[in-house]
């Protein structure tokens, strides 16, 4: 197998995030639970995808790379994060977005704004007519342009929390369950295979906060990084474990999540996010409540930021979450 440190990567985050006992919630549960902070990555306002971002972008340098370009939803948080660290670098982010939730200037429109990032919305629902205009953007520049898919989560991007895994390995405390949102996929896989690696007999919980075929995604991202990593491993369903958190749609906020929202906040003073985050912890909650956790076992969430979501993306309406 590859080392992973011998994948070039630029330097962007501050890492190690922290492993924290959530004292209340843990009380409240009667269960384990920490959180491992990588709302705190140091870039921007912190999240998952700067893990992934050391290694796409330090791809795009190698490619003699001058502008790059990615995608996702109007408040994606990858979108956001990937102009920040583009501009750190000093390359130009072109970030061609789906037309779709909040296109107003607020949350991460409004972070993109302050960065003078260059943002275009496509009416589609398609990623490939979103990838068609990328190419013709970037053919009409004459530059050097390089692709990142939405969420960072491709094989090379997934190595990104292959490496997280790594990271918690050597934090000092073993893990029975670790519990993350699902979006795109690559934060998931990513986890699933390190835990395969470095954190045996470690269940992970990628709680699905979209409706795309993630029972395929995942396994999936997993072969095609640990192919990456000349790993030879077996990806059986055994290694991944999945639970649909989407509520009434992607990026709606939900009644379970919003009530997740705001526990945390009360309880730990700690700010989840209606789209990912809330919706992922809400996930851990019911499994809580179902029993699939035992009191002796330690659970850890992973925070994986998204805080520009909370100035977005409306909460209103949704019992004890309601703001």
């Amino acid at each position: 197998m590859k080392d992973l440190d011998s994948f070039p990567k630029v330097a962007l985050g501050v890492f190690p995030t922290p492993v924290q006992k959530l004292e209340n919630i843990s009380k409240l549960l009667h269960r384990n639970v920490y959180v491992k902070r990588d709302d705190l990555t140091g870039l921007g306002l912190g999240g998952n995808k700067v893990r992934k971002l050391e290694f796409l972008l330090a791809d795009a340098q190698k490619q003699g790379a001058e502008i790059v370009f990615t995608t996702g939803g109007a408040q994606s948080n990858h979108a956001m994060l990937t102009a920040a660290a583009a501009g750190k670098l000093g390359m130009k982010a072109v970030l061609v977005l789906k037309k779709r939730g909040v296109t107003e200037c607020v949350g991460n429109q409004l972070l993109e704004r302050l960065m003078g990032t260059d943002v275009r919305f496509v009416d589609t629902d398609d990623y490939a007519d979103i990838y068609r205009e990328m190419d013709r953007i970037g053919r009409e520049t004459g530059r050097p342009y390089y692709k990142i898919p939405c969420g960072g989560s491709n094989a090379l991007g997934t190595l990104g929390y292959v490496d997280c895994a790594r990271e918690i390995a050597g934090q000092g405390i073993r893990f029975d369950h670790i519990v993350c949102a699902e979006g795109s996929g690559g934060t998931m896989a990513g986890l699933a295979l390190g835990a395969k690696l470095f954190l045996p007999g470690t269940k992970v919980h990628g709680m699905m906060v979209d409706r795309d075929p993630f029972d395929r995604i995942t396994p999936a991202l997993m072969r095609e990084a640990a192919a990456l990593l000349e790993a030879p491993l077996e990806i059986s369903p055994r290694d991944y474990h999945l639970r649909d958190m989407c509520g009434p749609g992607y990026a709606i906020a939900s009644e379970a999540g919003n009530a997740a929202v705001s526990l945390l906040a009360e309880r730990e003073g700690l700010f989840l996010d209606p789209v990912y985050t809330g919706k992922a912890f809400a996930g851990l909650l019911e499994m809580a409540e179902e029993g699939a956790f035992s009191e002796e076992e330690n659970i850890l969430f992973l925070h994986s930021g998204g805080a520009g979501g909370l100035f977005a993306i409306r909460m209103q309406g949704f019992g004890q979450g309601a703001l």
